[in-house]
This record gives structure tokens, sequence and C-alpha cells, in this order.
């Protein structure tokens, strides 16, 4: 495929892709802000209760099979087949699909009052029924990018990425403003949160056959022949679930959290109305972990497929340094965002969130970041060497003991019982897919000078912002409330990024060299080298 357009041009393509995948985690993160401000955290509850029942669909529809039929379709030209076999290829698994999003909407759309009766809520059985809808986009949805994909024409992709979020985003948070300025019923917002999702879907559809239609991408062939589907129904199922296991892993705990925290909160005690805005103020992480992990992201997305092409080189330095490279960058960024959102987070609470209630569940929940961005990495580097088998047990396993600890510590600990279960299940997984990396490879990560200066740098920090946020006290005479938060957490937020950034630029964590490789790397190795310069 790279080839066939040239490896600059695909690259390119590559980059814009890149872009739009960036700008959609944030969009996602971001939006769930002025949503809770609108709906309060009983309303952010009723949505994130529902949200993972929807998302898991998408992100293995739309994200997994897109790009596993990209692949597959890419191979196909590669081995010069007909346009016939090519027809029964995308054919099979657009039935595939059909089926599956069919055999969806049914559990979701009848099953509807059952899954809100086990999760203890009835009221959120219309909010599931409505989110049943967005499964039936999906066939068309993820044979469309995945068609362009394998032409190495990203663009469009990019294009419907972003406008089906934006179009999603604004029909959320308007749908939200203009019911809880009339019937103010928190359900109803909900339910509007969700119809949204179904019209962005659909407005991403709508732009894809618009494109396909210009650039006509799918051909029509002369004669349809017969071929076992079986091999290829169990190649997209293995591709589609291998490129998308990472982002279902946290969707899987979320699915957990939606059917025991609220549910296990009641059981032992906690009134119903307190147990849900607990369970909102609980998910307030969610978005803040989301921007944490959109580095990692971003390096999966960047590194991983030049990981992939020097594992398939007999000749070279090898994937290795790449390897190297994305462990030390993704731990690195994630220790800045994780620990900077746990020495700030009473400020971020309030300043995001209007109170700061329950801040040390939330400190706990961004301790996320670090395993999540080790895993986001490492199950894409593995992808990229065709070793999927050990890492789905892994996460599996994590899985496991999320919905094991939850039904643990939750009667002992309330939410805070869930995000420690969370981090246990994360690092756990994390360490595992560390191990297996380095006995697979023979390798070693990173060296200890690294770990050194990585501590060096996260002591800076947080010494730097606890003598700043001392010094701003005596604001309190001056501004007080959600205000302070913004003012103070903003300063805070500033003062510890910048001594974090500088310790790492001036001990040299990491090359100039690395640092133009890394997405938005450029102007950190143009700090490092003016901070290190001979005078």
């Amino acid at each position: 495929m790279a080839n066939k357009f040239g490896m600059k041009g695909y690259m390119k393509g590559a980059l814009l892709l890149t872009i739009a995948a960036l700008l959609v985690k944030i969009l996602s993160a971001i939006y769930r802000v002025p949503f809770q401000n609108l709906v309060g955290d009983q309303g952010f509850y009723i949505y994130q209760q529902v949200y993972p029942f929807i998302s898991i669909f998408v992100v293995w529809t739309s994200g997994g099979f897109a790009v596993a039929i990209s692949k597959m379709l890419a191979d196909a030209e590669s081995n010069a087949m007909s346009i016939e076999q090519k027809s029964m290829i995308t054919r099979t698994i657009f039935l595939y699909l059909t089926t599956l999003s069919i055999v969806f909407f049914s559990l979701l759309f009848f099953g509807a009052t059952q899954l809100a009766h086990m999760m203890g809520d009835i009221q959120l059985a219309p909010l599931l029924k409505t989110g049943a809808f967005v499964t039936l986009f999906m066939p068309m949805l993820a044979l469309l990018k995945g068609a362009f994909q394998s032409k190495g024409d990203m663009a469009p992709v990019a294009y419907a990425q972003v406008f089906e979020q934006f179009v999603r985003v604004c029909i959320i948070l308007v749908g939200a403003f203009m019911i809880m300025q009339t019937s103010k019923s928190l359900y109803a917002a909900g339910n509007m949160a969700v119809f949204g999702t179904i019209i962005g879907e659909v407005a991403g559809v709508v732009l894809l056959l618009y494109f396909s239609k210009k650039s006509s991408l799918l051909v029509k062939p002369q004669k349809i022949i017969q071929q076992p589907k079986w091999p290829i129904l169990k190649e997209v199922t293995v591709l589609s679930l291998s490129v998308s296991m990472s982002s279902l892993l946290l969707l899987c705990f979320q699915l957990i959290d939606s059917f025991t925290v609220f549910s296990l909160l009641v059981e032992n005690g906690m009134e119903k109305m307190n147990a849900m805005e607990t369970k909102g103020i609980y998910d307030r992480g969610q978005p803040l972990v989301q921007l944490g992990v959109t580095i990692a992201s971003s390096l999966s997305l960047a590194i991983v497929p030049l990981i992939a092409y020097h594992s398939k080189q007999k000749s070279g330095r090898g994937p290795v340094p790449f390897i190297q490279l994305t462990f030390r960058a993704s731990v690195l960024l994630a220790v800045a965002a994780s620990l900077g959102l746990v020495i700030v987070m009473p400020y971020v609470n309030e300043m995001l969130f209007e109170t700061s209630v329950l801040s040390n569940v939330l400190i706990v929940y961004v301790l996320q970041i670090v395993p999540l961005s080790i895993i986001l990495t490492f199950t894409a580097m593995l992808q990229g060497m065709d070793k999927l088998k050990i890492p789905a047990v892994i996460l599996i396993v994590a899985i496991l003991v999320k919905y094991i600890g939850n039904h643990l510590f939750i009667p002992q600990f309330g939410v805070l019982g869930a995000a420690v279960t969370s981090d246990i299940g994360l690092f756990l997984s994390a360490s595992l897919l560390i191990i297996y990396l380095k006995r697979l490879m023979g390798i070693q990560l990173a060296k200890q000078a690294f770990y050194i200066k990585l501590i060096f740098a996260s002591v800076g920090m947080t010494v730097s912002v606890f003598i700043m946020d001392k010094l701003l006290q005596t604001l309190n005479h001056f501004i007080t409330g959600r205000l302070e938060a913004v003012v103070v957490g903003g300063s805070l937020i500033f003062i510890g990024a910048f001594v974090f950034l500088t310790i790492v630029a001036k001990t040299k964590i990491l090359a100039e060299k690395e640092w133009f490789m890394l997405p938005f790397g450029r102007k950190m190795a143009i700090y490092q080298l003016f901070l290190n310069k001979k005078k």
C-alpha cells in the first residue's frame, strides 16, 4: 500500500489521520466538562452509565473493523487479486458486520429494561433503547473507512472522524442546554446526549458516501464469485479485536462500573440520589484520564508503524530503538500528566466541575494514566509484531481483577474502592506486558539513569508547585471559590509543567533526535538545544 502511493504520501496521510484521531480524543474528553456543568453530577452519572454500552460497539466496528478491512483489502491489492475477489471480501465482511449490528441492536433495544434493572436504575432503559440505533450505522461506516484507508487515501477518513465528533458534541451540548432551560429532565438530557452520538455517526456516513462517489471508491464487479467465507471472518474478527483491544479494555472497566458502583453503593446503605451524585463525581476522572493518555495515543499512532516496519526487515537496526523510545516517552509524559493532576487535583476538580468534593478519589483515579499509557503503546507494538494472544490474555485478566475487586472493595471503601481496583488491574496488566515484551525481545527498555532523572524531574515539579501554592494562598483575601481555583490552579499547572519540562530538557532524558521523532516534539528539541548550548 505504501509503495503504491509512495512512502512520503502515505506518511503524510498517516500524519493527517493521527492529528484527526487526536482531535477526536480531545473533543471526546473536553465536551464532558461543559456537559457536567450543565446537568450536574446526577446528570453526568446518567450519561456515563449508558456511554460504555454504545462506545464498545462503536470502537470495535468503526475503529477496529475499519483498520482490519483496510489491511485485508491492501493485502488483496498487493497480491494482485481481481476486482471480483476484493468485492467478495468486502461483501462478506459487510454482511458479517450487518449481522453483528442487528444482534447488538436487539440486545440493547429489547434487553434495555433488563440491563437497566441490572444496573439498579430502571429509568436508564429509554437511553439504552435510543443508543441501540447507533449500531445500525456501523457496518457502512467501518466499510467506507476501511476502503479509503486500504487505498492510502486517509483524508476522507480524517475529515469524517472530526466531522462526526464535532456534530456529536454540538448536539450533546446544545441539546442539554435547551432541555435544562425547559423541562430540566436529567434523563431527557442524557437521552439527548445519546441521540447526539447517533446523529454524529450518520453525519460521518454521509460525508464518507459523498467522498466515495467523488472518487469512485466502491466499484461494482462484473460477476459474483464464491469463496470460503470462514477464513475471511476469522481474520477480520481477530484483527479488529487486536487493533481495538486496549481501547476496549478501558470501556470494559467503565461497563463494570456501570453495573456495580451505583448498585453496590445503594445495597450498602447509601441513599439513591446520593449514590447517583457520588457515581457522577467518580466519573469526573474519565475525561481527565482521557486527556492524560492522549499523548500515548499519538505515540502509538505515530511510532508503532515504524516498529511494525522494522520488525519485518531482515537488515538494519531493527525495531529495538523505537521500542525503547516509545516506552521512555510514554512513561515520561504519563508520569508528568498523572503526577501533575495529583498535586493540583483539588483546584482542577473545582475549576472544571464546580466543586472539589471527592478529590481524594480522583487523585487515585488519575494514577491510571501511567499504566494505560504503557498498555496503549505496548499492545499496539505487539500487534505490529503479530503477537496477539498473550496481550489478549493479560487484558482479560485485568478485566477479571476489576470485576472481582469492585465487589470486594466498594462495600468497604465506596467509590474509592472502585478507583483502587482500576489501578490494581491496570498496573498489573502494564507490568505483565512489560515482562512479556522484555522476554520476547531480550532487551532493556530503559537504563537506570532514565528513572533517576525522571524521579528528579518529578520531585522538582512537586516542590515547585508546593512552594508556589503557599505563595498564592495570599490571593484568598481577594478571590474565592471557582475563580480562585481557576487562577491558582492554572498558575500551578503552568509552573509545574515548566519546571518538569525544563529539568527533562536540561538532564537530556531524551536526546534531541529522539524528540524530533515524537509527535509535536520539535519545539521540545529546540528548547533542549537552547538550554544545553555551550556558552
